[in-house]
């Protein structure tokens, strides 16, 4: 038995005790049902399945609303607006509700509730003008040592809150800057306590006249070579329009970010929500698969229409 089967049929037992729990005013003279593992991973595939039909996978021009930016997905990916994105994110992954997210990408070859899917999470943060002018001097090496400090004490704090701890156990890509582009990608190692495998933490910012788009990889560590071979296409899926393009910054009436592009990597843009907060999201299936499941258990199973 698999990590995602054991966690599937230890969250869903707890599924179907709600679900009893809710009927038990309608029904008091039945007896309480105990589900087996594989009925409890049929009932969950169901329901994300139900999700999934109800859903409008997009290719070809996507405007990202907001963004000045628009994405061409090409017949081997699919993207889902914000409204089917969240639904994957909340209702089928478990994750806290997010306004941010513009919408996602798929790999065709995978729908969201496949074992193996990945996705990338799209959102835009306009905080002014981020200059790239310290990218060639970052030492990588130095600053990844700064965040596994910062991370360690950060953990302290998690281990008072009774919050499991986070280990970064290093690059899983060395950040890359592209000058001509203005494209910036990288990837961590994140080791969660009491949970096997490690986690992808798998990102890409592309740069604008006064934000950038954040791109993000949902996805375990056993996706890492196929996300690096299909890199290259989803960085070129992406393009700012006219007017919002990064040579389009005007120094005498845009605002100027507070970080540079050291700032982007060690993740001081994530202030406001919290370095952990994105992390956790990006666990994806790994904790929280099905705990939309039980939410959706204690209410009204499919009702999603």
């Amino acid at each position: 038995m698999n990590a995602w089967s054991h966690a599937a049929g230890c969250v869903l037992l707890i599924a179907s005790t709600a679900i009893h729990a809710n009927t038990t005013e309608h029904t008091q003279q039945e007896e309480p049902k105990t589900l087996t593992e594989a009925e409890m991973l049929q009932q969950y595939q169901e329901y994300v399945e139900h999700l999934w039909q109800g859903m409008s996978p997009q290719q070809g021009r996507i405007t990202l609303d907001g963004a000045g930016a628009v994405l061409e997905v090409p017949d081997d990916f699919y993207y889902l607006d914000s409204e089917d994105a969240r639904v994957v994110l909340e209702d089928m992954w478990g994750n806290p509700p997010d306004q941010n997210t513009l919408g996602m990408l798929f790999p065709a070859n995978y729908q969201p509730f496949d074992e193996q899917a990945w996705g990338v999470d799209i959102a835009y943060v306009e905080e002014g003008h981020v200059d790239d002018e310290d990218a060639s001097s970052i030492d990588y090496s130095d600053l990844l040592s700064d965040m596994q400090d910062s991370l360690e004490e950060e953990n302290k704090y998690r281990q008072e809150q009774d919050y499991p701890t986070i280990k970064l156990v290093g690059w899983a890509e060395q950040p890359h800057y592209d000058e001509q582009q203005h494209q910036l990608y990288w990837a961590k190692q994140l080791r969660f306590e009491d949970t096997e495998g490690d986690t992808l933490n798998y990102n890409i910012r592309k740069l604008g006249r006064e934000g950038f788009l954040q791109m993000n990889f949902i996805a375990g560590m056993q996706s890492l070579p196929e996300i690096n071979q299909r890199l290259d296409q989803v960085l070129a899926m992406s393009s700012f329009t006219d007017g919002n393009r990064y040579a389009d910054f005007n120094p005498d009436t845009d605002h100027m970010a507070a970080y540079g592009i050291g700032g982007l990597i060690a993740g001081k843009v994530l202030a406001k929500t919290g370095f952990f907060a994105v992390a956790l999201l990006l666990l994806k299936k790994f904790w929280f698969v099905i705990i939309a499941g039980v939410l959706a258990a204690g209410k009204t199973l499919f009702r999603k229409k």
